[in-house]
């Protein structure tokens, strides 16, 4: 603590006033103020628990340590051409330098609503069904804070994006988990399966959320029509909201199909879907996504995004527009971006899974999106810190001594399930050619170590 002196002191044009402080020598006072300001600055409690973030720890440890980085969740190749280009393009115009519509761009909106018009099979309002966001982050967020009072129950489905149990805590809500279990002898992320009467056991009268991720991360599996009707009747019969995460919706392999709960019958009036132009168009870092629903739901996340971020960036959106415009021309068609990028990555994910299999880790091989998980407890592994989770250690462990980033899965899990998955890690495979290739090289020296 300081005490402060003030003196007017005399000068040409008037008084001026010094301030002088001295440091206050008393320990009792000094303790005083110390106590005093602890307690005014504490945090709120809806951010208690919620300070550790996996992300944050493992971008500390591969700038530490530079391993090749098959751990987050980014592309390091570039986005498409036309992309590019329509940005430069959009630098040319002095209004797409300033502020857009709140609830989001015209021209956006507008091209999301024609394009998934056709996917839907229904007419979507790009200016009432769809708010653009700054990520699917903030499109997620203002889903939980938008729905959920203090106390409503949200069961989600494990395992589960890290930010799903936070977001709830600060909303006040209440974290429902159901596990997947895999099969006896699971090889696919197919053969990972829900209970049915584990998930109805879930829900309650207090139940408001149902949040689905599809294709999941970091699982990549992707839910069959049957599981999303066995969904959906669990949603129908305890009048809950379903928010549905598809940012990796482009992103299916081996002729899986894919199916978005919200055109099940009666599901498109409870269901907010979540999208991501960075997954869709590999470039993360541009940071826009989207949601799309009923108009009096959406008109809730608008408050929100109103009374917050306001608007996504203007010059993005008018981009990504011309993105989504392209490729609603080409939907289905080859030569669309939305098929050639799943065609690159399946080789990818194909290499890398027989690089991990000959190293003795049992991949799980995923049906959608950027990961695959493989089981690590054939690699003989031991450590003494039994404080931490088995897959931290082994991350860590990899990243130090092979030089090989992956992230452990047990992040995506409650506290109350997260031994399941400990003798998983996560690796991403949606990386370049020259990545991919580093990371084969270290399997590959790693599995003739082994043998």
């Amino acid at each position: 603590m300081q005490i402060v002196h003030y003196y007017r002191v005399a000068c040409a044009k008037g008084f001026r006033q010094l301030v002088v402080t001295a440091r206050n020598t008393n320990p009792l006072v000094r303790t005083m103020a110390s106590s005093s300001i602890s307690e005014k600055f504490a945090p709120a409690a809806r951010l208690e628990g919620i300070d550790k973030n996996v992300w944050v720890e493992f971008v500390s440890l591969v700038s530490k340590y530079q391993p090749v980085n098959l751990g987050q969740g980014f592309p390091d190749f570039a986005p498409p051409d036309y992309i590019v280009e329509a940005l430069k393009e959009a630098s040319g115009k002095p209004l797409i330098h300033q502020y857009t519509r709140s609830q989001g761009h015209p021209r956006l909106v507008k091209a999301l609503a024609n394009m998934f018009s056709k996917v839907y099979n229904r007419d979507i309002d790009g200016m009432s069904e769809i708010i653009t966001t700054i990520g699917s982050y903030n499109a997620l967020f203002y889903s939980f804070q938008s729905f959920v009072h203090p106390g409503d129950e949200v069961v989600v489905i494990e395992p589960f994006f890290d930010c799903y149990s936070p977001m709830t805590k600060m909303a006040g809500g209440v974290l429902k988990p159901v596990p997947l279990r895999p099969k006896n002898g699971a090889t696919s992320s197919a053969d990972w399966v829900l209970d049915p009467a584990e998930l109805e056991a879930a829900f309650s009268p207090k139940t408001k959320l149902f949040i689905i991720n599809t294709p999941n991360n970091p699982l990549g599996k992707i839910f069959t029509r049957s599981e999303l009707e066995m969904m959906a009747e669990m949603c129908h019969k305890y009048n809950v909201l379903c928010i549905s995460d598809e940012v990796y919706e482009w992103l299916i392999y081996d002729d899986n199909v894919f199916t978005k709960i919200a055109t099940l019958p009666g599901m498109w009036d409870r269901t907010i879907t979540i999208g991501s132009a960075g997954k869709t168009f590999s470039m993360t870092g541009w940071k826009t996504g989207w949601a799309v629903g009923p108009a009096g739901l959406i008109k809730h996340m608008q408050t929100v995004n109103a009374n917050s971020c306001f608007t996504a960036p203007t010059i993005l959106q008018e981009a990504i527009a011309v993105g989504i415009e392209h490729e609603t021309a080409v939907l289905g068609q080859d030569g669309s971006y939305f098929k050639e990028l799943p065609r690159m990555l399946q080789v990818k994910r194909d290499e890398v899974y027989k690089a991990l299999k000959e190293v003795g880790m049992n991949p799980i091989i995923p049906q959608g999106g950027y990961f695959m998980l493989a089981n690590t407890s054939n690699l003989g592994l031991t450590f003494d810190n039994n404080d931490e989770a088995y897959d931290f250690q082994v991350c860590k462990w990899m990243i130090a001594n092979k030089g090989l980033g992956a992230i452990p899965p047990s992040a995506f899990y409650s506290s109350k399930n997260a031994h399941l998955i400990t003798n998983y890690i996560r690796f991403n495979f949606a990386k370049s050619d020259e990545t991919v290739k580093a990371a084969l090289q270290i399997l590959q020296d790693w599995a003739k170590e082994i043998h």
